[in-house]
């Protein structure tokens, strides 16, 4: 779905052209010295009936534009212009978006809009990967800025790109990053901590995942259980998890170690709902380290397995503390935490 810039410029006329689907729009025209319509918003180059048909779709990319009136359409009356939104423009919102599928990924090619040498568009991400145009086969350097797309991109609504896994938002362009982030249609990963496992599917697929590619993780139910981590003194990067099961969800126990810096090393632990992040609202965790007439205490409320266990170490929303400390509460190498999850 590709879209131009300014290819011709005379005394008398400025033309704006795009290209979709071999379809070219004339965003602006002004009539010919001799009186004559030289091509209005859906007219040919030469009057010819080639691009008759783009007349509405036109119409609303230049009213997108701020194009006050569109002399020589065929009618010969001024277009009057209005806002481009969808109450302005019913049922062409998502005929226009589609005029902005990058040509490579079929995601939407967003501000800032750069185009080919011919004019064809690709959007940013794709457009770092690529040497040449992938529609033309011409350079992508230099780069051209069409101010007229991104003019339009600026004034529709664009649905979330998991909209196919049942999301209905559509969102103005500046926002869609942000949304798309935390949208809970967004596929879900393998929980597990580490990269090994490259799984994602929808929410309903995480536990039959689980339970067929990870066997090994224990399941205790109840809501007050002891999650016994074994041989805490191994070398190295160790993650032990556990899942327990109670008030009809799964909640999976994580603790991390790392070695921050040579010679130092830290646990992290956490709890993460296999839910969205709406429902881990409902419930609260507890981590209870005790032994030697000590204890150690973390409240807070889970994470959804969305959000993961990198993002709670990274912003220290978990149960922190360092091999001196593991070592206080520790019998044999083996460190046991009270794992209490509650409702709110």
């Amino acid at each position: 779905m590709l879209l131009g810039a300014i290819v011709e410029r005379s005394e008398y006329a400025w033309q704006f052209q795009g290209i979709s689907k071999g379809v070219e729009l004339f965003a602006m025209s002004r009539p010919s010295s001799a009186g004559g319509g030289s091509g209005g918003l859906g007219a040919g180059k030469a009057g010819g009936g080639k691009h008759g048909g783009s007349g509405a779709a036109a119409a609303a990319v230049a009213a997108a534009a701020g194009v006050g009136s569109l002399p020589g359409s065929g009618s010969g009356a001024p277009c009057s212009v209005a806002s481009l939104t969808p109450a302005n423009l019913p049922g062409q919102a998502s005929e226009l978006t589609a005029l902005f599928e990058c040509p490579v990924c079929f995601d939407y090619v967003l501000p800032p809009i750069l185009q080919c040498q011919a004019g064809h568009l690709v959007c940013n991400q794709c457009r770092q990967k690529l040497s040449c145009c992938p529609t033309c086969r011409g350079p992508l350097t230099p780069s051209i800025r069409n101010l007229a797309m991104e003019k339009v991109a600026s004034n529709l609504p664009f649905p979330c790109k998991y909209s196919s896994a049942g999301c209905g938002l559509s969102l103005h362009h500046s926002e869609k990053p942000e949304h798309e982030e935390v949208c809970e249609f967004r596929p879900y990963t393998c929980p597990c901590p580490g990269a090994t496992c490259k799984w994602h599917g929808s929410l309903e697929a995480v536990m039959p995942h689980l339970m067929h590619t990870h066997k090994s993780i224990t399941t205790l139910q109840g809501e007050d259980i002891v999650f016994l981590a074994t041989d805490i003194n191994l070398p190295g990067a160790v993650d032990w998890v556990m899942m327990q099961s109670c008030f009809s969800h799964h909640f999976m126990l994580v603790l991390e170690k790392q070695e921050k810096y040579e010679g130092h090393q830290q646990f992290f632990a956490v709890v993460l709902l296999i839910g969205t992040r709406k429902q881990a609202e409902n419930f609260a965790y507890r981590l209870e380290l005790n032994g030697n007439r000590r204890r150690l205490t973390w409240e807070a409320t889970p994470r959804s397995i969305h959000d993961g266990v990198a993002a709670a170490i990274l912003n220290s929303d978990c149960l922190v503390f360092d091999t001196s400390i593991a070592h206080l509460f520790a019998d044999n190498g083996n460190l046991g935490i009270n794992v209490t999850i509650s409702m709110c």
